[in-house]
């Protein structure tokens, strides 16, 4: 027995998303325009539902829909996009390890400019802030 397709609300909650993204994600191709019943709602079935769940854990790992794009592009010709999702992935950890890299870095001035606050606080001279005067 099929299980029987749903209207854009229920469908989006089914996968996790809402219906403005559902709409997006067809508007972008990334989901084949859906039937339509007699009185011109969208429909879909379990298929739509499980592409609309992958788009939201594709996002959900912070790929961009460009990249998801190319991912089901890849999937729709037969091949498997699996190496290109690993470069994917591997890039966002790289960028994620520079920003916090980078994070760390502005932490730790900042930790810094306050463990000097109390001292140069007091410093006479100063035309507005010494604290940030002198970091």
């Amino acid at each position: 027995m099929t299980s029987p397709a749903l209207t854009i609300g229920p469908a989006a909650r089914a996968a996790g998303l809402t219906v403005k993204a559902v709409r997006l994600y067809e508007a972008r191709g990334l989901l084949a325009a859906p039937a339509r019943n007699s009185a011109g709602y969208r429909l879909y079935g379990p298929n739509e539902i499980e592409v609309l769940s992958f788009i939201r854990r594709a996002r959900d790992l912070g790929l961009s829909l460009s990249d998801v794009e190319a991912i089901l592009g890849e999937h729709r010709r037969g091949s498997s996009p699996c190496t290109g999702v690993r470069i994917l992935i591997d890039s966002r950890i790289a960028r994620i390890d520079a920003v916090a890299a980078e994070l760390a870095r502005e932490r730790e001035r900042l930790v810094e400019a306050r463990r000097r606050a109390d001292s140069t606080a007091r410093m006479p001279g100063s035309r507005v802030c010494p604290i940030i005067e002198h970091s």
